[in-house]
């Protein structure tokens, strides 16, 4: 099975939601949340291979900041 891919890209989204009820169901959806991309494009590789690289296939920021193609979000409206 292949992952999904956002433009060839792994990533991950964090959405935040509170449950005030559970019966009924009553939930509140955050307006803001969180995408997170790979740093490298995804490729398939053979299970065996040691070209596997950890910037293709993991989305955490403590592991992309590394990578030579990282970009630091710089929009004027970025929430600190």
């Amino acid at each position: 099975n292949s992952p999904l891919l956002i433009n060839g890209f792994k990533f991950d989204l964090r959405v935040y939601v509170l449950a005030t009820s559970f019966n009924p169901l009553k939930l509140y959806i955050f307006s803001n949340g969180l995408v997170r991309f790979s740093t490298k494009k995804y490729k398939r590789i053979k299970k065996n291979s040691k070209a596997v690289s950890r910037f293709m296939h993991l989305t955490n920021y403590s592991v992309n900041k590394k990578s030579s193609s990282f970009q630091v979000r710089s929009d004027a409206d970025m929430d600190a």
